[in-house]
């Protein structure tokens, strides 16, 4: 009996190019038929075919109070009531840059977008604008979105710059771009002692969610903090799926570290498309319309977004939220790794606030070349027997997971004995 998920499948396949409208979506990586979702609430959304699965991708993340949640949805509902969209300013714009400010006490003024990718692109013109130089340094396995000068993977030398990973991507748009290995201090150290005083800015995923969950050291950061103060260059943190992901002031509040400006998207978002940039308010100032450095958006601080956004925002700070939230996230990371080593699996994983990593490999990766390493057929097999079982993870071996709040301990035993069953096929 054909599913109607495959229906839905080649049905899509002949107006959008891959069936999908992102390409992870697609499952190509794993291989097999994408779940079209029709519903969702709290842990769990349901298919085409109206099955159940417990999820553990979240819409990449922003899910953090769990689907449907009856705040978010009633703020979303009489927002929309009131019209969709002005062009024009409102107050709930006023209200979410002040929530974000306080949050987040390194960022003093923010600026709305509609994407991680606009955050992205805009805080590094900012850097470049407000510096006047060009060229910027990037990180192996760092994704900051699908701009030009950020789809860029590592040159053949230390010191040498990167090359286009998209096709379309000119060679000229990439020259300016140096991508170097996450976690590697030395390599920094080497980067700035050649050029820094030609180096715009630093871009980072503090915690690392694209190429699977990878945590930079504090070594790293710390290191990377005093290069950009010593030479003038701006340190950008992208904040996009971390922010208000591990902590509620992100990943800067874990480390104690200051960036000059912060990316930020998803959580802030509440499920609808709300990102922004902003940082030090001198930086700021280059913004048009009060400076030179040009940035605009006929839906950046659309009202239905965000409110969204901020009941999400609201809600995320309740007493005892983060604690909860770490201790499932951890309960479920401890009990997969409990089953795999009883079904006698090569298997570990790391967890951080509501992300966390699972790795086909003996020590948890602190670098890309080490994400790569792992094995990736035993993940793909692993992903599909939890499929089966009711368990939808991200259709990747090179992707973080998220847990919700509404992830209570009965979720996750029931992912956990799933996950006996998936580990005893793979041994």
């Amino acid at each position: 009996m054909t599913s109607n998920n495959d229906t839905l499948f080649a049905r899509a396949q002949l107006t959008t190019p891959g069936g999908v409208n992102s390409p992870v979506r697609a499952f190509r990586s794993v291989g097999g038929t994408p779940r079209f979702i029709t519903r969702a609430e709290g842990p769990y959304f349901w298919d085409a075919d109206d099955r159940r699965y417990i999820d553990y991708i979240g819409s990449w993340g922003p899910a953090i109070v769990g689907h449907a949640h009856p705040t978010v949805v009633k703020a979303v509902q009489d927002a929309a009531a009131r019209g969709l969209s002005f062009g024009a300013p409102t107050q709930g714009e006023i209200e979410i840059a002040e929530e974000i400010c306080k949050l987040v006490p390194s960022i003093e003024q923010v600026r709305l977008v509609s994407s991680g990718t606009e955050a992205t692109m805009s805080a590094l013109r900012l850097a470049r604008g407000a510096t006047g130089r060009d060229k910027i340094v990037k990180f192996e396995g760092c994704y900051h979105g699908h701009a030009d000068s950020l789809l860029v993977k590592a040159g053949s030398g230390l010191l040498t710059f990167g090359n286009p990973t998209s096709a379309g991507v000119p060679e000229d748009f990439v020259k300016h771009t140096l991508v170097l290995d996450y976690n590697n201090t030395q390599q920094l150290e080497d980067a700035f002692k050649d050029m820094g005083d030609q180096i715009a800015c630093v871009i980072v995923e503090p915690v690392a969610g694209n190429m699977n969950l990878v945590r930079a050291t504090p070594e790293f950061l710390q290191t990377m903090r005093r290069l950009c103060t010593q030479y003038g260059t701006v340190l950008i943190f992208d904040e996009v799926m971390c922010g208000f992901r591990v902590a509620l002031g992100g990943a800067q509040a874990l480390y104690g570290i200051k960036p000059d400006i912060t990316a930020l998207g998803k959580v802030i978002g509440g499920g609808l498309p709300v990102a922004a940039f902003g940082g030090r308010a001198d930086l700021m100032g280059h913004m048009a319309p009060l400076g030179p450095v040009y940035q605009a958006g006929t839906l950046s601080g659309n009202p239905v977004a965000v409110a969204a956004g901020m009941s999400t925002l609201k809600l995320i700070q309740e007493p005892g939220f983060y604690t909860n939230l770490t201790a499932q996230t951890s309960k479920l990371v401890n009990g997969l790794s409990q089953a795999a080593k009883e079904a006698g699996v090569t298997f570990c994983g790391d967890a951080i606030g509501g992300m966390f990593g699972l790795y086909f490999a003996a020590t948890v990766p602190g670098s890309y070349a080490a994400v790569m390493a792992s094995n990736k057929d035993l993940f793909n097999r692993f992903f599909h027997a939890m499929l089966d079982a009711g368990v939808y993870l991200a259709p990747s071996a090179f992707e973080a997971g998220f847990v919700s709040a509404q992830h209570d301990d009965a979720v996750i035993a029931a992912t956990i004995e799933a996950a006996r069953g998936a580990f005893a096929q793979l041994a």
